[in-house]
């Protein structure tokens, strides 16, 4: 997938799953959306849908300093990135 692949399916998560629609792709998803804990547990497991495997305890940690859209974007890119090397 490429990053606009990516990007696409991200929006399209946050507006069906969440009721986020048009975030700005650089705005703090907690402060500005009031994103918590239990939608992050949901967005990684839509995230391992879009993989199409379950991600590690270690990848779900690394997951904890997402703030932003682009920081979901690089995650999955970088997740997909360790599927595709193994």
């Amino acid at each position: 997938m490429t990053r606009d692949e990516i990007c696409s399916r991200i929006l399209n998560i946050f507006s069906e799953k969440f009721e986020i629609d048009h975030p700005a792709l650089d705005d703090d998803l907690r402060e500005v959306h009031e994103f918590d804990s239990i939608d992050a547990i949901e967005l990684l497991r839509e995230i391992e849908i879009m993989l199409g495997s379950v991600l590690t305890q270690d990848e779900k940690k690394a997951a904890m300093d997402i703030r932003t859209i682009n920081n979901v974007i690089d995650y999955v890119i970088r997740m997909a990135a360790v599927r595709t090397a193994n």
